[in-house]
């Protein structure tokens, strides 16, 4: 069985493990850590508090300094509602293309560097190869965020990660963050005949969405001048506003659901303070004015932050002189490449597939992709031998 073939059986049977975000991956991970030990990898399995959900992380090589981190997320986003032509967790073939749900997004890597594990032990490795698979990136990278600190316990030291989101084997050097919040605004019920006695809670969720509004347009002005994002500047959308019952109800509850994505930290901090400003002066003293109890929280559902291009990146000529790809991009979307480099390691961010084929119904990799891949990671191999 050649290796592209190998990998083809390894995906196969990761498709077949429905890691959607909101379900338990641990069938998957133990999965992954057998076939990885069976190829004489040092395996460290990281549960979370519930015990449903676990980050892997293993090596090859020597325990020294300076090591490869090839990393993906075993998650995938739900198939709910959406109109596939096959079964989404049955891996299916359509010509070139392998079919299945996460097929790019992101197992198609991470079968490709299970596959690679028997090759890379047969190198007598100089320079340790990592393997660092986490629990939900889709829902605000919660596994990686919270590996990092276990990986510093232990002083792990890679120099170079390498996450392997779809790129179409490009090589992305930066990429924007992505925080995403959930507002909640607590109000006063009242009949709609007599609105002065009530506190409405959606009218001032439409009041803090207006501010959010006016906020994105100022953070246009703020957009770095050599920003090679596009567009530019730090972005704000409004996914969900939901509140009320009845149109002669005064609604008590609302809530806000909305994201930005930083193309600088002090973006971030920007929006933060001039909300709590409005807040503050404008919001709170009118509401509480009517009901002392009326209250506006916000949660944190995830903050990530982005991956910054840097003028020396160890990854980036790594991965340029295994492809021959002599540019660096940089893309809208986020990943936990941020995380690594935050770390103090260099990162890209390359992988077989498109973005453009994630998330949607009939999700597929090409084999051609997943050949270039292999392709990488065999020479990759062979320079940690070096």
């Amino acid at each position: 069985m050649n290796l592209l073939t190998q990998t083809e059986a390894i995906l196969a049977d990761l498709i077949a493990f429905p890691t959607v975000s909101i379900d338990p991956n641990v069938e998957m991970m133990a999965h992954m850590a057998t076939l990885l030990e069976d190829a004489g990898a040092r395996v460290d399995l990281f549960h979370d508090a519930t015990g449903k959900k676990a980050n892997l992380f293993a090596t090859l090589g020597p325990d020294i300094e300076g090591g490869v981190v090839l990393s993906g997320h075993s998650d995938v986003v739900p198939v709910t509602d959406q109109d596939w032509s096959t079964d989404p967790f049955e891996l299916s073939e359509r010509g070139d293309f392998l079919m299945g749900r996460g097929t790019c997004d992101m197992k198609g890597f991470i079968a490709a560097t299970i596959a690679m594990a028997k090759p890379f032990s047969a190198h007598t490795l100089r320079r340790p190869i990592h393997f660092c698979f986490t629990h939900d990136e889709e829902t605000g990278c919660v596994g990686a965020k919270s590996l990092v600190p276990e990986l510093q316990k232990r002083g792990f030291k890679p120099s170079i990660a390498i996450i392997g989101e779809p790129t179409e084997m490009r090589i992305i050097e930066g990429h924007k963050g992505c925080c995403e919040y959930t507002t909640r605004f607590t109000g006063l019920e009242g009949h709609g005949s007599n609105p002065d006695r009530g506190v409405n809670a959606v009218a001032y969720a439409v009041k803090y969405a207006t501010r959010l509004m006016e906020l994105a347009e100022e953070l246009k002005g703020r957009a770095p001048r050599d920003s090679r994002f596009d567009p530019p500047w730090t972005t704000m959308n409004i996914g969900k506003l939901q509140g009320g019952h009845a149109h002669n109800v005064i609604p008590g509850k609302a809530e806000l659901e909305w994201e930005m994505r930083p193309v600088q930290y002090g973006d971030s901090e920007f929006m933060k303070e001039m909300l709590e400003a409005y807040i503050e002066t404008d919001l709170l003293p009118a509401m509480r004015a009517v009901s002392p109890r009326a209250d506006i929280s916000t949660q944190v559902i995830g903050e990530v932050v982005g991956l910054e291009p840097m003028e020396v990146n160890m990854a980036r000529t790594l991965i340029a002189a295994l492809t021959g790809c002599e540019t660096a991009d940089v893309v809208p979307f986020n990943t936990e490449a941020g995380l690594f480099q935050q770390l103090g390691m260099s990162a890209v961010v390359c992988g077989p597939g498109s973005i453009a084929q994630a998330h949607k119904p009939d999700e597929y990799l090409s084999r051609a992709q997943l050949q270039d891949c292999l392709t990488m990671l065999e020479g990759l191999g062979q320079s940690c031998a070096a």
